[in-house]
């Protein structure tokens, strides 16, 4: 065991944006680790296209630039606190955050959650710290852990049950997760977009069935399914414009919840849609913690939840920056899931 060493400073590379949106791989230094803490030396991180861009567009903030983005990786335990007992150096690991870090100059980085980056120093006893690997889960698959358990958090809270209809509004890396949380339960899906490729996904992912919002009328192509609407509908887009047409879409007497992230601003709907239908609604938020990292982390292990399927583009960390310059200069149309492998 290690506790803090006086003056010690970690090395590491870590992506980060400044305030005009650029990109770079930076030499960053990371404190401890402290007798709380462990070291973590990262194997692969997985991107939130949604979270972390809008972190970068600070549409939400979390702190001031320069950022370093991320909130899910894999790897593998480096050092550990004197007060630490739980983890052992070599233990594979995935986790949340990285505590802290700075430039080469000095200059405090907004840690938001930071794991892009080579090398994580955290809490990992803590609500969004490090947990031990399930033997079988493939580090550059479960480094996505969040997104699926961010889905399956959202399913757990509204409780569709088995032979019930459900709508998945938007089947981006969070929408995924909910159609395989929803196929796992015994439910009819319904996978609503505008993107073929990530409703083809969504297919192998458990969906019985798809709908092009762009060339399709939802309403009732919805309808044809169930005629009185679906019994739960997820609205996972984050777009406030969607939020009356996925109301819609509900049955009467029948749950919608609020899948999506929808930004710091108010957000309108229509009243007297939900009102008539009397509906129930649902607010979850983050991940489920522990116990929904650990399901879904067991489920890729047990090969019950193929997220391999989407992940669509794999990068070495040296490709980093260029990648999220094109995701940020919508240069990238068909990305769904980004994994950075840190060990090339």
């Amino acid at each position: 065991m290690l506790g803090e060493m006086k003056g010690y400073r970690m090395n590491a590379k870590a992506l980060i944006c400044d305030e005009r949106q650029r990109f770079a791989l930076e030499d960053v230094f990371l404190k401890g680790p402290a007798p709380d803490q462990i070291a973590i030396r990262t194997h692969y991180t997985g991107v939130s296209i949604g979270t972390e861009f809008a972190l970068i567009r600070n549409k939400l903030s979390w702190g001031p630039y320069p950022l370093c983005t991320g909130y899910m990786g894999t790897g593998a335990v480096e050092a550990v606190g004197a007060d630490i007992d739980n983890f052992s150096v070599g233990d594979e690991v995935y986790f949340r955050g990285n505590d802290a870090m700075t430039l080469a100059d000095g200059t405090s980085v907004t840690s938001a959650c930071g794991v892009h980056c080579s090398h994580v120093v955290t809490r990992p006893n803590t609500t969004h710290g490090a947990a031990k690997m399930i033997p079988g889960a493939a580090m550059d698959v479960a480094c996505m852990f969040v997104v699926p358990a961010v889905g399956l958090n959202g399913v757990d809270m509204a409780n569709p049950r088995m032979g019930q209809t459900v709508v998945v509004h938007g089947t981006g890396l969070i929408g995924l997760g909910v159609v395989a949380a929803c196929a796992h339960r015994g439910c009819v899906v319904i996978a609503v977009d505008i993107n073929e490729k990530q409703l083809s996904i969504a297919q192998t992912m458990g969906a019985d069935f798809v709908i092009n919002g762009s060339a399709q009328d939802v309403i009732v192509e919805v309808k044809k399914i169930s005629p009185e609407g679906a019994d739960v509908v997820f609205e996972c887009t984050g777009n406030p414009q969607c939020i009356d047409p996925a109301i819609a879409l509900c049955r009467p007497h029948g749950s919608f919840v609020w899948m999506g992230t929808y930004g710091g601003d108010p957000v309108k709907m229509n009243f007297f849609t939900p009102h008539g239908l009397r509906l129930q609604m649902f607010f979850p938020s983050d991940d489920g913690l522990q116990p929904c990292r650990r399901a879904v982390v067991k489920n890729i292990a047990m090969g019950t939840l193929k997220w391999q399927n989407c992940i669509t583009h794999r990068v070495p960390f040296t490709e980093a920056p260029a990648m999220f310059q094109r995701i940020n200069e919508g240069k990238e149309k068909d990305i769904v899931g980004v994994v950075i492998n840190w060990l090339e």
